[in-house]
């Protein structure tokens, strides 16, 4: 079977699509034949070493498919090797997928929904507030902005031309453009999603990407993502799926990544 991981760190040059063996479950796991994974910029920290991981590492936190031995579609948050034809998970780590929508868009939704629900959750949001969401034009961001008009808020958004029409269809109040306008200070809160510290004071600060203010690590929780299904499921939720790329893409993946070049979500099919 394909799967992408990398050897060594470095540029995007070292990542490859390897063809090895598929994997065999555990008692404890299934076997998933993969419909996609989902790009995140983490993923270019990891190759660069800028996180602790052992090589070769496998890419792909994000994973849709189909469950081999009882033939349900799922969803799921793993630590790694969904980038891949197969992949291992334990059972507690999958979801049912979202019925509404194709299931290799769904893979947009684990790491970037609980992301979202998260940080939104940090801020305690309260009705009417003022919430400047920094970054809204990102994988996560979208997710951000509609989480947050849920609770009630007033939502600013900053985002670049490209994808300010996306952000506003998902309920922003107010769309900045950061490539000519300095952020607004007059806001409640800030959930910062870029990698920036200089943000505007706020009673509350929540961060996904640098220590400032509160910083909310992404954790696994099952309760939740089944939540964002259902949210997906009813139409309260939107996926922003750009782009439907195969695995063989994510080298270049890395790259436009790296030069700011991607808008939403892409998903990498086998």
């Amino acid at each position: 079977m394909k799967i992408a991981r990398i050897h060594q760190f470095g540029t995007p040059d070292v990542i490859r699509v390897d063809d090895v063996p598929p994997p065999v479950p555990e008692p404890s796991q299934v076997l998933v034949r993969v419909a996609a994974t989902s790009f995140n910029p983490t993923e270019v920290g990891v190759r660069r070493g800028l996180v602790p991981v052992s090589l070769p590492f496998a890419f792909g936190w994000d994973v849709a498919g189909t469950v081999v031995e009882s033939g349900e579609q799922v969803v799921g948050f793993l630590d790694g090797g969904a980038a891949a034809e197969f992949v291992v998970a334990p059972g507690e780590r999958l979801v049912a997928a979202p019925r509404g929508v194709p299931l290799a868009h769904a893979a947009a939704l684990p790491l970037a929904g609980l992301t979202a629900w998260q940080a939104v959750a940090e801020a305690r949001l309260r009705p009417g507030e003022r919430v400047l969401v920094n970054g809204a034009g990102g994988g996560i961001g979208g997710f951000v902005v509609q989480l947050a008009k849920r609770a009630g808020a007033h939502v600013i958004a900053t985002a670049s031309p490209r994808s300010a029409a996306t952000v506003e269809a998902f309920g922003a109040d107010e769309v900045v453009d950061y490539t000519l306008t300095s952020l607004p200070q007059d806001v409640d809160v800030v959930l910062n999603l870029v990698a920036i510290s200089d943000v505007p004071a706020a009673g509350r600060i929540v961060s996904v990407t640098t220590r400032v203010g509160t910083h909310v690590i992404t954790r696994y929780d099952r309760a939740t993502l089944a939540e964002l299904v259902s949210l997906v499921d009813r139409g309260e939720l939107k996926l922003d799926v750009t782009e439907v790329l195969p695995l063989d893409a994510i080298g270049e993946v890395h790259k436009r990544s790296e030069a700011g070049d991607i808008r939403g979500k892409i998903v990498l099919t086998p």
